[in-house]
């Protein structure tokens, strides 16, 4: 009897997530990936603030990463769902005064500033000034964001003098897309100050990427005490890292002297990268050290470098060669990552990295066993909202 109620409980919470979703039945399994992809996350979470497990409305950056991808799968097809079920994380968090609801300022946390690059989409689609307003508030936190001595954000205050590939796509797009529209070129030095600091100080000269984090005091223990590098490459970093370049250069006007700087060090970065993509497609959890025993292919990391190489080539900043890269770590995501459920057609990403960072309690260190330690969960939102931009781009 009480299997036979739970079975009726699950039946209704099933109905109850379709009615909102709009979805009826089985999950066309003809469409794109990237709305195959979307219409998963809708069924997963029937409302866009449940994202990433939430358990009440949160202003985060992975709502931010996966609702742009919402946005341009909105654009790309014109299908109102996408567009009502991405307003409505925003209507939940923001009121008429641009108010964002558990947003801190105080924090100064660059990645509070992701979730912000939609407001511009949803200021353009609707003519409503809120989002405006909250846009506002947003780039107000860099007026007071603490700063490197030479003037690099640090990645939170709890974080000081540190800077990580990570806090790049937080904050510079954003930033950046907001000065644009400011028509306030002159401020777009600031924003290619943030990748010349990384460029000066985040690389590695034995394998020609940037480590994933760098602490300018040297106090951190995870923190080399002549360079103030982390231990090691994680994918996932140079994903940002490589979708904040990209994102920024789609912005900025093409006459900006230092956007051509920022494309050849774009492509100089590239050319590193896919020495180390594996012969499957995809990129190690630690970039470098495929042939080391515990390390595994990671589907964040080789979904955000896939679509920054994608999106590198349709802008024009990459050759035409390295579609083929970006087809192979697609192929690689769809054919040892992707898992369909046989009822529903709802898909899955397998084999994402939860987490990962440097310092903070419990203590980071960012060797490469910390790297090994970090959970693998499905539908990670860093991993399925990368998933749905690379899609867009190799479906260009």
């Amino acid at each position: 009897m009480l299997n036979q109620m739970v079975r009726v409980m699950l039946v209704s919470l099933l109905f109850i997530a379709s009615a909102v979703s709009g979805q009826t039945g089985p999950l066309d399994n003809t469409k794109p990936w990237y709305q195959r992809m979307a219409e998963s996350e809708m069924e997963r979470f029937p409302q866009a603030w449940m994202m990433d497990w939430d358990k009440e409305p949160t202003w985060d950056y992975v709502h931010g990463l996966n609702l742009l991808g919402f946005a341009r799968v909105y654009e790309k097809t014109g299908d109102k769902r996408y567009f009502d079920y991405l307003k409505g994380y925003y209507d939940t968090l923001i009121d008429k005064d641009g108010n964002i609801a558990t947003y801190r300022r105080d924090k100064f946390n660059i990645d509070m500033l992701n979730a912000g690059k939609v407001l511009f989409f949803l200021y353009d689609q609707t003519g409503d000034n809120k989002y405006m307003l909250a846009a506002d508030k947003l780039r107000d936190q860099l007026n007071e964001h603490p700063r490197t001595s030479e003037g690099g954000f640090w990645h939170k205050k709890r974080y000081p003098y540190q800077m990580w590939l990570d806090g790049l796509y937080m904050g510079a797009p954003f930033y950046a897309e907001y000065l644009v529209r400011a028509r306030d070129p002159e401020q777009l030095d600031d924003v290619f100050l943030q990748f010349e600091l990384i460029e000066k100080h985040l690389y590695d000269t034995n394998t020609g990427l940037p480590r994933h984090g760098w602490d300018e005091s040297r106090e951190q223990k995870w923190s080399d005490k002549a360079t103030g590098l982390s231990p090691h490459h994680w994918s996932r970093a140079l994903g940002w890292y490589a979708m904040a370049m990209v994102d920024v250069m789609d912005v900025v006007p093409a006459q900006n002297s230092k956007r051509a700087w920022l494309a050849a060090r774009f492509e100089k970065f590239m050319a590193q990268v896919i020495k180390y993509q594996h012969s499957s497609g995809a990129w190690y959890q630690v970039t470098d050290l495929g042939n080391r025993k515990g390390n595994y292919l990671e589907a964040s990391g080789t979904a955000m470098l896939t679509y920054a190489m994608a999106r590198g080539v349709n802008m024009g900043v990459l050759p035409a060669s390295y579609r083929e890269h970006a087809e192979k770590g697609f192929a690689a995501l769809v054919d040892q990552m992707i898992s369909v459920e046989a009822e529903t057609n709802i898909i899955t990403l397998n084999q994402v990295c939860a987490v990962a960072g440097l310092g903070g309690k419990p203590y980071r260190d960012g060797s490469f066993d910390y790297y090994m330690s970090e959970p693998i969960r499905p539908n990670d939102a860093k991993g399925v909202g990368p998933f749905i931009l690379a899609a867009l781009e190799l479906d260009k």
